[in-house]
């Protein structure tokens, strides 16, 4: 049986610490801020980003050099015999079409998952992998079944903020102006692919129940029903909000009845574009 590398980058926010824990190789994500090149995870934490985000400096995402995303392969076969690589959803960036026209010099010992995932549904895809790895399945059968259950997942994102969507020129100005006078919490989404709008709620409150009501239509339409939450994996995700995102959490659990709901912080790529105080709400289908 071949021995497989699984490697993904921190987007799906696993840190490098934890994916030293699971087996898994972490490749950092750079970020552009004031001209500046930083890396997530090595020089640039969590608490930097939002600090320097609160202290309005332009900050933009940036793909990892194709000489990065190569020698982390490489260290990877000098031990395995593939590899298997989860990047970030190419919907969001293209340093995945940039990885699937790296690996085609790989003789297919790279496979490059495009499954369409960020955050805590691509770190699903991540502890997927390493169970498929385990019963035995070559890298291109896990790309294969990978890519397969790609639109098995769902994220809802409410924001705290349309400040940080004004700035990067995805909504106008007056649009925002209106939707911060207003006090107004936008509820984004994820399907696959794109982050695109879903709804907006007058209070935060009301954006819970509204993501809770449309992820348990997603369960019962897509999933297999709430009566079969063993089949589902249930995820938070939140920026710089972890007592929301706790008590969110606690509220799963009840409407649910679910025993698991992982927690997690959302990826820098999209705290960049949705700002702080953002509380997710995800599930996945059990592979």
């Amino acid at each position: 049986m071949s021995k497989i590398a699984i490697i993904t980058d921190s987007n799906s926010g696993i840190n490098f610490e934890a994916g030293k824990e699971i087996g898994v190789r972490i490749l950092p994500m750079p970020f552009l801020i004031d001209g500046k090149t930083y890396y997530e995870e090595i020089s640039l934490s969590q608490t930097e980003f939002f600090e320097k985000l609160d202290s309005d400096v332009d900050i933009s995402t940036s793909q990892p050099s194709p000489e990065s995303v190569m020698k982390i392969w490489d260290e990877a076969l000098e031990e395995a015999d593939e590899v298997v690589y989860i990047p970030m959803s190419s919907g969001l960036s293209s340093s995945c079409h940039t990885a699937l026209m790296l690996a085609d010099d790989y003789e297919g010992k790279v496979q490059v998952v495009d499954n369409q995932r960020i955050s805590v549904t691509q770190r699903q895809s991540v502890l997927d992998a390493l169970e498929l790895a385990k019963r035995g399945l070559t890298a291109a059968q896990i790309k294969e079944e990978l890519e397969r259950a790609k639109f098995e997942s769902s994220i809802y994102i409410m924001l705290d903020t349309l400040k940080y969507l004004k700035k990067g020129g995805r909504i106008t100005p007056a649009a925002a102006a209106l939707g911060s006078a207003l006090r107004l919490k936008p509820v984004l989404t994820i399907q696959g692919e794109k982050l695109d709008a879903f709804a907006i709620a007058k209070t935060k409150k009301q954006g819970v129940k509204k993501m809770l009501s449309a992820i348990e239509d997603d369960i019962n339409s897509r999933f297999g029903g709430v009566d079969h939450m063993e089949n589902i994996h249930m995820e938070i995700a939140h920026t710089k909000n972890p007592e929301a995102a706790e008590e969110l959490r606690q509220q799963i659990i009840e409407k649910f009845g679910v025993k698991q709901v992982d927690l997690y912080p959302l990826s820098l790529s999209i705290a960049c574009h949705i700002g702080p105080g953002s509380l997710a709400v995800a599930c996945s289908k059990v592979i």
